[in-house]
């Protein structure tokens, strides 16, 4: 019973070890989601700074301006397509997350129906070998009755042979 509680301890904290690793990695994805939204944001401010420069003459854009802005919102978008891609990630490792939550689920309800079926199984030849012990002391018990009565017979069929010889001696 020992060996089978230390074995279950030693599942449960690789377990958990497991579930650990898987969550540091969670946290470090979410960490650099984080990062890049915040790039997104310093990046959609650059743009819509360049959206207020004016270099030409009477306070115009000019293309250059133009290009300028264009080159930061294309950056930004960059950076929205990685975030999407990296949030991706992120939902992979909920979901991964969740399946492992349901297989360890499953997994456990089954070694507990194994568990019952064993114990039932058990109970059953307990039961089986208590009923077998009985029957065993039982036979064994009318052995002995048989032999008393057999020997309570010769004894009697004894002593009244001898009695009726007794009976013939003093009659004759």
């Amino acid at each position: 019973m020992k060996k089978y509680f230390y074995l279950l301890s030693l599942l449960f904290i690789n377990f958990q070890v497991f579930a650990q690793q898987d969550t540091a990695s969670f946290a470090a994805q979410r960490v650099k989601v984080n990062s890049l939204l915040a790039e997104r944001s310093s990046g959609f401010g650059q743009y819509d700074e360049s959206l207020n420069q004016r270099t030409g003459i009477f306070g115009w854009q000019t293309k250059k301006d133009i290009k300028n802005s264009n080159e930061i919102l294309r950056q930004v978008v960059l950076t929205d397509n990685n975030i999407f891609k990296e949030l991706k990630v992120l939902m992979d490792y909920k979901d991964l997350e969740n399946q492992q939550k349901v297989a360890v689920a499953d997994n456990s309800e089954e070694r507990i129906e194994n568990y019952r079926q064993t114990i039932k199984k058990l109970q059953d030849h307990n039961e089986q070998l208590s009923n077998d012990l009985a029957k065993k002391n039982n036979g064994s018990l009318s052995f002995y009755i048989i032999a008393f009565l057999l020997l309570v017979m010769a004894g009697g069929f004894y002593f009244f042979n001898k009695k009726l010889k007794s009976y013939d001696k003093s009659t004759v």
